[in-house]
């Protein structure tokens, strides 16, 4: 057991977490080719058009469930994909790859829908581009629907940052408890021990 002088009187030492691009890449893909099938079946039940976000009024509870599972689980997917890439074991290392995955996600989902691909991902993601390159929209867009798409966006956008960390977990293989990390950190403690 260390004391405390030896504890805080040694030297700072950097340990890098190595990170692979490739699982990254291949998760932000992921992610990506996710919400746009998840936005088109949307679509096609009519639960995500773009008029249906220019109020709250206007949005059904099913619409907003359809809205959040969407997002959720295509970056669910990107995570998964991007941490069992990577082949790490534990949680922290493919969490960390769920979440740079995301992270590369969100600005190619915003050039996506810059380009005008905002219908086929679903109205939600509206509030991230007002119009394609600058173009004037054909109907002036009010307040409410900037300020109803703009929180459409953003719940989105955070939701799926949970559902790539989550994503990122699952791809661990590890239990997923707060309590597992320290059960496996006294465990391989043990076993230097030994």
């Amino acid at each position: 057991m260390e004391t405390d002088y030896e504890l805080y009187s040694r030297p700072e030492t950097w340990v890098a977490w190595v990170v692979n691009w490739s699982a990254v890449w291949v998760g932000a893909l992921a992610s990506l080719s996710a919400a746009l099938i998840f936005g088109l079946l949307g679509t096609a039940i009519g639960a995500t058009s773009v008029e249906k976000f220019s109020s709250f009024t206007t949005v059904t509870r099913i619409e907003v469930a359809v809205v959040v599972c969407s997002a959720f689980f295509a970056f669910v997917i990107g995570g998964w994909v991007a941490g069992k890439i990577t082949g790490a074991r534990h949680s922290e290392r493919t969490i960390l790859h769920g979440a740079i995955a995301w992270v590369t996600a969100t600005p190619m989902l915003v050039a996506l829908l810059a380009a005008g691909a905002g219908n086929a991902f679903g109205g939600w993601y509206g509030g991230l581009v007002i119009s394609p390159f600058g173009a004037q929209p054909a109907t002036a867009a009010t307040p409410q629907a900037i300020q109803a798409t703009a929180l459409a966006a953003i719940t989105s956008l955070l939701v799926g940052l949970v559902g790539a960390v989550i994503g990122g977990w699952m791809a661990s293989g590890e239990p997923m408890t707060f309590t597992h990390h320290a059960k496996r950190n006294a465990f391989l403690a043990a076993q230097k021990g030994r």
